[in-house]
């Protein structure tokens, strides 16, 4: 050993620090009343909620990445029980659903996971996760001390954890996953469960102790968890959380960055200021993990949305839009709050803390550990506060917090951003004279004969009867009438109480009608004028828009014409209105399409040879489209766009994009924002008096390497396909604001670069928001020197300062801004 090399010795140092750093090394994981620990050390830890069935498989290493660079340490997901096991001991966990895969490219990033097994999840989800075959299963109740459905969901809890330990996933094995998660939510809805309910819970806490992870186990919203489960906290805020058990730490496990979109609904945002205020606080009050709900939110792909009513886009007002780009500023200014965190996490984790206030609601934090410090400002008032604080004065905006990691200078204020903003541009790159359009009939002569596939006494429930293995049910009867019923048979009304969540009514193979639930009210009475004869056949459609999935006894929630009545009624005689109940009689039954049957939407349905192209269809209910494209080249994200058409579904080369309903129109609820006071998702709505959702997204994995592509549209309401288009989405403006002195960062997306500078402006600030300014009071107009600095460039950066851009007409003691405008290409 005594003639080696430096370069031997060099390269032993190497693999010696490569293994110390090594992943793969066993990890230990605990907690106490403060922070969880990680080998034995407080760790404060910033996580972030990415679904894999949200996105696509192609898109999670970026999407990782991205939240890395944002300055998360940990990536959360729920595990997705229904369409892991859709049909009973049927299991799926490949592409989109490999999950085991989706948790190495979280630890081949560098970050911790959080396993979230539920397995009711709610997400707004359809049915919350549940597999659908729990609702047939004879004397099961969901969510309580049932014997049958606690068999069930021990049985997918511990095949999950058995995969999970397989490939050494857990943190003590080596892996990233350093907390799961048991139940969700139910403390929430307990109370009507009763005793039962209280059992259950015990019974969770006790099986998940079972599978001996060897990490923490916690339980959302449970304020009863037993030890050693952790109670933790969901919402807008959780500053005010305390944990019922004073050795486990306060956690918050989902900060809602926004709110989801419901159809008929306008866009709901959340201003990044408030989301940063949230987190300081909870931070600033003893917390020591929070996780984003969510980081990005994704989409419904299939028929994956509950609700009901909820839409295929999950965006959630995300730091990371749908797509995966960057939200902007949301994404930056969070990005700067967790650097300011993270260089207060000794104090935070492990210091005391004193409180000085000053007015009311206003107050100074400050933590101490080993003569190190770090103070929080808050002011929770709407109005702006000064702070006279151990020799130093301090503005601190209304509903603000100012972090200063040395007691001393302000790092951080949650209200001032100095991010850009990002305006996203939907870019036709197909557009519809590019699409020569298909068509097929879905087959409904028999349903409207009344011939179903199979028969029985009264009106079922859908779920039960379908397995909800289509949105869509059939419910077809006769009703014979003698001569003395039909004397006023001008005045008949057909009538049915439905649970639906959509109504198609036919009267001897006539439609007189369709109706849907208003305001998420899914429970409504159907009405239409009919006409009788002798003999008549009614036909209802009954559809789907996604399952319940939260609040108490949910998996009950009836769907479909369930019990009815349905009724013919004569009106003749308002005093006396006489009907005829049809609820008991001999009803048949179809579910589902024969388009879904035949899977239309793929190349190898066997009535593949079946679509016409001869004079398109339009407007008709129940009708297929088909048309081919060559994929758009590039890698930014695509959308499709189906303004005329209706409601529907959609794929691609096979895989369902969703459900549309391109022409339901958003309320106009709209008006203006102020990040100022607690947050409710009716607060700062935007895209009011326009289609709720007209753009879905394309993944795109969906589409061939090469040759044509495939579009495939079931239009249920009538519409014309003939205006569909297909678009690149990226950022057309960006926009950015910094005081005199600080530095202006600008920056396009993937090999946009900066084409124009629109407005500049160096002085007491412009008027108004993004993308629309005005000049302000007093200042330069600056277009020019900035254009000059980032025209031809796909990012820069200007200095806010007068040697740069020149004097303004600002007089002394007038503090000064540089405001910009510029557009991407």
């Amino acid at each position: 050993m005594g003639n080696q090399t430096p370069t031997y010795h060099l390269l032993l140092l190497l693999l010696v620090c490569s293994y110390l750093s090594s992943p793969s090394l066993a990890t230990e994981v605990s907690s106490d009343g403060r922070a969880i620990l990680i080998n034995g050390e407080r760790k404060l830890l910033i996580s972030g909620s990415i679904h894999y069935p949200r996105s696509t498989a192609e898109m999670w290493p970026d999407l990782i990445q991205k939240a890395k660079q944002g300055g998360l340490d940990a990536i959360e997901t729920y595990i997705f029980w229904d369409v892991h096991e859709p049909r009973y001991r049927e299991y799926n966990f490949e592409g989109n659903l490999d999950f085991i895969r989706f948790f190495k490219n979280v630890q081949e990033a560098g970050l911790y996971g959080v396993l979230r097994i539920g397995p009711y999840v709610c997400a707004e989800w359809s049915y919350g996760g549940f597999p659908r075959w729990l609702h047939q299963m004879k004397g099961i109740e969901l969510r309580t001390d049932n014997d049958i459905y606690k068999k069930e969901m021990e049985t997918f809890t511990k095949l999950i954890i058995d995969m999970v330990k397989k490939e050494n996933l857990l943190a003590p094995q080596g892996g990233p996953i350093i907390i799961t998660q048991i139940e969700n939510e139910y403390g929430n809805v307990q109370g009507p469960y009763g005793e039962k309910g209280k059992e259950y819970i015990k019974w969770c806490a006790k099986m998940a102790e079972s599978q001996d992870v060897k990490v923490p186990w916690i339980m959302c919203q449970q304020s009863d968890a037993p030890p050693p489960m952790i109670n933790t906290c969901n919402g807008f805020y959780c500053h005010r959380f305390t944990p019922t058990n004073p050795n486990t730490p306060k956690m918050w496990t989902e900060n809602w960055t926004g709110w989801f979109k419901a159809w008929g609904g306008s866009n709901p945002t959340r201003p990044a200021e408030d989301v940063a205020y949230a987190v300081a606080r909870f931070f600033e009050t003893g917390g020591t993990f929070q996780n984003y709900y969510m980081y990005h939110g994704g989409t419904n792909f299939g028929r994956t949305s509950g609700g009901p009513y909820i839409t295929t886009s999950y965006d959630y007002d995300a730091p990371l839009d749908e797509y995966g780009n960057l939200r902007q500023p949301k994404w930056g200014h969070l990005k700067r709050l967790h650097s300011a965190l993270k260089s207060m996490e000794k104090v935070l984790v492990n210091g005391d803390n004193a409180t000085t206030n000053f007015q009311d609601g206003v107050w100074v934090n400050k933590f101490t550990s080993n003569g190190d410090s770090g103070c929080f400002i808050v002011n929770k008032n709407n109005d702006d506060a000064k702070v006279e604080y151990e020799g130093n004065t301090y503005y601190v905006p209304g509903w603000s917090v100012s972090l200063l990691p040395d007691c001393k200078n302000e790092a951080y204020n949650t209200a001032k951003v100095y991010t850009q903003t990002s305006i996203m541009v939907p870019t036709t790159v197909v557009d519809s004279s590019k699409l020569t359009w298909e068509w097929w009939s879905e087959r409904t002569r028999d349903m409207l004969r009344g011939k179903g596939t199979f028969s029985r006494k009264g009106l079922a429930e859908q779920l039960m009867t379908s397995g909800d293995a289509s949105d869509y049910l059939w419910y077809m009867s006769t009703i014979k009438f003698g001569k003395a019923d039909l004397k006023h048979k001008n005045s008949f009304l057909l009538s049915v109480n439905t649970t639906g969540h959509l109504l198609h009514a036919f009267f001897n193979k006539k439609l007189v009608g369709t109706q849907y639930g208003v305001d998420g009210k899914y429970r409504f009475v159907f009405e239409a004028p009919v006409r009788p004869r002798k003999e008549n056949v009614v036909a209802l459609l009954s559809a789907t828009v996604g399952l319940a999935n939260y609040g108490a006894y949910f998996d009950l929630s009836p769907t479909g014409i369930v019990g009815g009545p349905v009724q013919l009624i004569d009106t003749a005689d308002a005093s006396r209105n006489v009907s005829y109940d049809m609820s008991s009689n001999v009803w048949s039954y179809t579910t589902g399409l024969t388009g879904e049957e035949k899977k239309m939407y793929s190349d190898d349905s066997p009535l593949a040879s079946k679509w016409r192209s001869d004079d398109i269809r339009v407007n008709k209910m129940f009708t297929w489209y088909r048309a081919t494209f060559d994929g758009p080249a590039g890698d930014e994200p695509l959308v499709v766009d189906l303004q005329g058409l209706s409601k529907g579904q959609a794929w691609v080369n096979g895989q369902s994009i969703g459900r549309y309903w391109a022409n339901f129109t958003a309320k106009t609820d709209c008006g203006d924002c102020d990040y100022r006071g607690e947050y409710k998702p009716e607060r700062c709505r935007t895209l009011c008096g326009v289609p709720t959702q007209h753009l879905y997204h394309v993944p795109r994995s969906f589409l061939k390497s090469s040759g044509k592509n495939a579009l495939v549209l079931f239009e249920e309401m009538g519409g014309s396909p003939v205006t569909v288009s297909f678009m690149k989405v990226v950022i057309g403006t960006v926009c950015g604001s910094v005081p005199e002195g600080g530095k202006l960062e600008l920056e396009c997306g993937g090999s946009q670069t900066i084409t124009g500078v629109e407005f500049a402006s160096f002085g007491d600030g412009a008027k108004g928001t993004c993308p629309e300014y005005s000049m302000g009071s007093c200042g330069a107009e600056v277009r020019d020197k900035v254009a000059g600095v980032c025209v031809g460039k796909r990012s820069c950066s200007v200095d806010a300062s007068a040697s740069v851009l020149g004097e303004s007409s600002c007089g002394e003691g007038i503090s000064k801004r540089l405001v910009v405008k510029a557009t991407c290409n």
